[in-house]
């Protein structure tokens, strides 16, 4: 069975990722650690060309991924996660990823188009003891931190899961706090 007819096979006849019937190509996944169908999703015209030019990309059309990323296919997985992850700032794919599970080696697959684009890693955020912070990390507040625009103050202590970082900035995080998305300092936490 050829790639084609696998892919089409597998998805219905249609778009892996937002499930419309028109015109499904084949897309393949960059950085793959394999060849075939594997590597590949099947994709409409509209995924595809958003997928593979940025300028393009119209967030409100990457909603269908609420579904998609529960894929069992790591394929549409790595995608899934690599498009929410572009698009973060929109505030509803960070809430995505963050229920979002892949096994170990889906996820490095997933990032490893973060180590082929030298750019994405040059900034480096570093905690008030210099440890290297990551996105998803866990960090404690180590002082009262006002929060502009609020009356609400982040109590020293505060534990702060799954953070996001700044990709402009290394001296800005993000994170939740009392149900509150807010940006921190981080000269302010001491990672866990």
């Amino acid at each position: 069975m050829s790639v084609e007819q696998e892919l089409f096979q597998r998805s219905g006849s249609k778009c892996e990722l937002c499930s419309s019937t028109e015109d499904p190509q084949i897309y393949e996944v960059p950085e793959s650690p394999t060849k075939g169908a594997d590597s590949s999703i099947l994709a409409c015209n509209t995924c595809k060309e958003q997928l593979e030019d940025p300028e393009k990309v119209e967030a409100n059309h990457w909603r269908c991924l609420n579904d998609s990323m529960w894929s069992t296919v790591p394929a549409v997985q790595v995608v899934a996660w690599r498009m929410l992850t572009k698009l973060k700032n929109e505030g509803w794919p960070q809430d995505l990823l963050d229920m979002m599970y892949m096994e170990d080696d889906v996820k490095k697959w997933a990032k490893a188009t973060e180590v082929a684009d030298p750019a994405a890693k040059s900034i480096v955020h570093r905690d008030s003891n210099g440890v290297i912070l990551e996105a998803g990390d866990s960090v404690v507040l180590i002082k009262d931190l006002k929060v502009k625009g609020s009356s609400m103050v982040a109590k020293q202590g505060t534990a702060v899961r799954r953070i996001s970082l700044d990709h402009e900035n290394a001296e800005y995080i993000e994170g939740r706090v009392d149900g509150q998305q807010i940006v921190i300092i981080t000269q302010y936490v001491k990672k866990l």
